[in-house]
């Protein structure tokens, strides 16, 4: 749905549907793959990785003593998710994943035989976690469990107490299952502090995450898995076989998003999304008098217009108006009548959306 609306839009069109971030690389990444490509030899590596990189990134995930052997180095985070549920997955295992979700989870299930089952975030308490009915949806057929924090689409952030909360329904629930957690957009936050993982309160937990969100690497696909160390034995076969192994450049350049300077550059990329936020929450709320639902991290805002009828009929709407939003019950059924809108733009570009949009508002009540 995300594709065909995307592909849709007028020349001139103001997209506010794709989550890829519009600031460029950092510097410091992008003079490091000038250089490498310049004076190094770039064959394979080996197929998990540079051991280096391999060692940087377990060093995110202090509490669970990873070795380099229990990470692989992936073709972006996408891949990690497809060899994981691969490498866990057999025909009929249940797949629990949050509802609204990233669509390629019920896809990639799907895809490797296993049957989805969706624990809810309800839109009436703004897409938070529902504990009960997470326990609800355990069973000792649960083979995995997907959270992510923050979220793609809502961008909320799951607090410690949610965490805990899941650590300890999982536990009791008798399946042993692990829990994929996908950390994608974990540096992008707009919180005190950066959101805690449930790899903390949860031993048998599988990293997702990459560099695309954070150091704006989309088209670089640099992303890892990391956890349990059969499981990730497993995965390597599997990823061998797939990619052979990620870009021998990418990787090389991606050793530079751990220097100080590709820290700064990451405070610099929050500081401006978060007035970019909140810039589009005034527009969304005061000119257009919708509903919002305030991400705490991400870059997307999820907007209640079931006054308006269906989201697609307001999507459908934006377009003629030439600006692109995200009709957002492509991601569950709990976010029907929202419409997903990134702030993947400038401000003034934000201010133009937002103004089209309420064009595409006023045709639907004429």
């Amino acid at each position: 749905m995300i594709r065909k609306i995307s592909d849709r839009a007028k020349p001139g069109s103001i997209s506010l549907g794709l989550g890829e971030p519009d600031l460029p690389t950092p510097d410091v990444i992008v003079r490091e793959a000038v250089r490498v490509i310049q004076e190094e030899k770039n064959g394979y590596t080996l197929q998990a990785g540079l051991p280096v990189l391999r060692e940087l990134i377990a060093g995110d995930y202090p509490h669970l003593n990873l070795t380099n052997d229990q990470v692989i180095v992936t073709a972006g985070s996408q891949e990690s998710l497809y060899l994981i549920l691969r490498t866990l997955i057999e025909e009929g295992d249940e797949v629990l994943m949050p509802d609204p979700g990233f669509i390629a989870y019920p896809m990639i299930t799907k895809m490797v035989g296993g049957r989805e089952v969706r624990y809810r975030l309800p839109a009436k308490n703004d897409f938070g976690f529902d504990v009960d009915d997470f326990k609800s949806k355990l069973s000792r057929r649960t083979k995995a469990v997907i959270c992510i924090s923050p979220s793609n689409p809502t961008g909320r952030a799951l607090s410690k107490t949610d965490l805990q909360a899941i650590a300890e329904a999982m536990a009791s629930s008798g399946s042993n299952a692990f829990i994929i957690s996908d950390e994608i957009y974990r540096e992008l936050y707009y919180t005190p502090e950066r959101p805690p993982s449930i790899s903390e309160f949860y031993p048998r937990t599988i990293v997702v995450s990459g560099l695309s969100k954070s150091m704006r690497m989309t088209g670089w696909r640099i992303g890892w898995l990391a956890g349990d160390a059969e499981v990730i034995r497993a995965a390597l076969v599997l990823h061998g076989y797939v990619v052979t192994c990620a870009s021998s450049i990418s990787q090389k350049a991606a050793l530079s998003a751990w220097t100080d300077e590709a820290a700064a550059a990451r405070e610099e990329y929050r500081a401006i999304f978060h007035r970019r936020r909140d810039h589009l929450l005034g527009l969304l709320r005061d000119q257009l008098g919708l509903r919002c639902v305030t991400p705490e991290g991400a870059f997307y805002i999820m907007v209640d217009v079931s006054k308006y009828g269906d989201e697609m009929r307001v999507a459908e709407a934006g377009l003629e108006q030439g600006v692109v939003t995200i009709p957002a019950a492509a991601f569950g059924t709990e976010s029907r009548g929202y419409l997903r809108i990134s702030f993947c733009a400038d401000e003034e570009r934000l201010s133009e959306g937002v103004r089209r949009l309420g064009e595409a508002l006023k045709s639907l009540k004429d």
